[in-house]
């Protein structure tokens, strides 16, 4: 099973609309968003998603009631952990020793976003920041598709 890894659109809607369609051809199964999205039409675009998707809130997100309201309570308040294909999976925006310091033994995996730099990498668990989706401080458009099964993940530069 492939999910896709997002954070940090930032309100990228061209951009956005792009990630939608190569997710769609790339016949993705779920779509995590690891938060700052920032406005609620921002999300306009994940109604064309062919799968499910979850995300947090981000440091940027103001207006949290219209996200969770359009998203249709798809958004949780970071930390958050869901279970996909029987694989417990960590999402929140920023990353620190605290977060999921109770229950990080018994994840699979973690997902962050904010730093806007891709970081794939495994301490006593898989981490993954796919990076910044909306390319605005960086320049570049990023997300991971990761396959669950192996836990190998594929960069993606829109």
């Amino acid at each position: 099973m492939d999910i896709a890894i997002v954070a940090d659109s930032h309100d990228n809607l061209p951009i956005i609309t792009k990630a939608v369609r190569i997710f769609n051809q790339r016949k993705v199964e779920f779509l995590i968003h690891c938060g700052d999205y920032i406005a609620p039409f921002s999300l306009k675009p994940f109604k064309d998603l062919n799968c499910d998707w979850a995300g947090v809130l981000g440091n940027n997100d103001g207006e949290k009631i219209g996200l969770s309201k359009i998203s249709q309570n798809r958004i949780k308040e970071a930390p958050f952990v869901i279970e996909i294909n029987n694989r417990k999976i960590g999402l929140t925006h920023i990353l620190n020793q605290e977060t999921f310091s109770d229950s990080r033994a018994g994840l699979d995996l973690i997902v962050f976003g904010h730093t806007h730099e891709v970081y794939v990498g495994r301490d006593d668990v898989l981490t993954v920041n796919p990076g910044e989706l909306g390319g605005w401080v960086t320049g570049k458009s990023s997300a991971i598709i990761l396959n669950l099964e192996t836990l190998v993940a594929e960069i993606i530069n829109l």
